[in-house]
């Protein structure tokens, strides 16, 4: 339940106890992406919420408000973009942060010392570091396991287990956890199921409609889509998580500017557009690779011939726009990173622009060599985010790289 203290604040931060889920239950999620969650902006009828670059705002009355008080626990333009993606994603309440690291970092600010945490070992190494590195220093245990093996993840809960936390697609092998089945380990254990949606989004993924209590986001992803701004979110399906997330959000106060909320709300408005677009050229792509000589495997969930793709079909509305290949031999893999003339080599995933890496050093390298050798991060792969060129033309750069 929501403290008196929480609900004597939210008298002052007009939103802070979260959306009302049934406003637009009539929208499609291609509308609620354009318009936003309050269509357009109270005070002034804009229809962009306009940027309130202001820390401090100012009471009417000794006992009175005006709606805000100070930037870091609330603020208009924030609030609508808060708004926003907690309407997409189906959930009571989100939290926008300043990097997706930020946003699971306040999930962990749920845990206590001595807790365990079950963790699919198929995620990206920030992640990794963030759980290894640094919180395991304060106490948290966390055990990783194949988290697209059901009986893997049953068998890793203990008496002190309080969630489960996973990626889907993973990144970069791109397994698929079945969420319906590792929320009800889960919540059979008395633990929270986290997801991490980054490179599914809501618009082709719903983990809540599955069961999972908090989504977690790098929103600098597919969520904003133009490599331009550096967000992350979390989400919250029920009324009680509000409370102990907004503590953390509030109080350390790595929340996201005005600014930025308000170049997030612009993205979110093509998202559909966008993800639309990446998945044909990815299907596209896929293809081709298939059928290439120099190309021995290629990992992408749309694939009828993933392992994964009927599952994936069952819980999911698409495929996204990332794939994962690798090449016949190490100096293929070299030559590919190096020759593409239209796919930038680089990190991050999600925006217009191709972007190709090599995991195993570029965005792996906290995972011990065992661990890596394991998951089939090795040598020879890479991975590639999709953007909404040409597909014609992003083949032809990888034709001319591979040969």
């Amino acid at each position: 339940m929501v403290s008196d203290a929480l609900k004597t604040l939210a008298n002052d931060i007009e939103g802070l106890l979260g959306i009302d889920i049934n406003k637009h239950d009539d929208w499609s999620i291609e509308t609620a992406a354009v318009h936003g969650y309050d269509a357009e902006d109270p005070l002034t009828g804009a229809i962009t919420t306009p940027i309130y670059q202001a820390i401090t705002f100012s009471h009417p009355a000794f006992e009175g408000t005006k709606g805000f008080g100070y930037t870091r626990t609330g603020n208009p333009t924030v609030l609508e973009l808060e708004n926003t993606i907690a309407l997409l994603e189906g959930g009571k309440k989100a939290f926008a942060m300043a990097s997706g690291m930020a946003a699971i970092t306040l999930v962990l600010k749920l845990f206590s010392a001595g807790d365990h945490i079950v963790v699919g070992d198929d995620m990206y190494g920030g992640t990794y570091m963030l759980f290894d590195t640094i919180y395991s220093r304060y106490g948290l245990e966390f055990d990783y396991v194949d988290s697209s093996n059901t009986d893997e993840l049953a068998r890793a809960i203990k008496p002190n287990t309080k969630a489960i936390f996973v990626e889907t697609p993973t990144n970069p092998t791109m397994k698929v956890v079945d969420i319906a089945a590792a929320a009800a380990i889960a919540h059979d254990a008395g633990a929270l199921l986290v997801v991490d949606n980054t490179l599914m989004t809501s618009y082709f993924q719903k983990p809540f409609e599955l069961g999972a209590d908090l989504v977690v986001y790098s929103g600098s992803k597919y969520l904003c889509g133009h490599n331009d701004v550096m967000c992350g979110f979390v989400v919250v399906r029920d009324e009680e998580l509000i409370e102990p997330i907004y503590n953390g959000y509030k109080t350390e106060g790595a929340t996201l500017p005005p600014f930025d909320c308000w170049l997030m709300q612009r993205s979110l408005k093509t998202l559909p557009l966008r993800l639309r677009a990446q998945q044909e050229n990815a299907l596209a792509i896929t293809a081709f690779l298939k059928e290439h000589p120099h190309v021995t495997d290629v990992l992408y969930v749309g694939d009828p011939e993933h392992p994964s793709y009927e599952l994936t079909c069952k819980q999911s509305s698409g495929f996204g726009g990332m794939i994962s290949f690798r090449t016949d031999t190490y100096e293929r893999m070299q030559q590919v990173v190096e020759r593409v003339r239209l796919i930038t080599y680089a990190e991050s995933l999600g925006g217009a622009e191709s972007l190709i890496t090599y995991p195993k050093v570029r965005t792996h390298s906290a995972m011990p060599e065992e661990l890596l050798a394991r998951l089939g991060i090795d040598d020879r792969l890479l991975r590639l985010s999709v953007g909404f060129e040409s597909a014609n033309d992003l083949i032809a750069d990888l034709e001319q790289a591979l040969a």
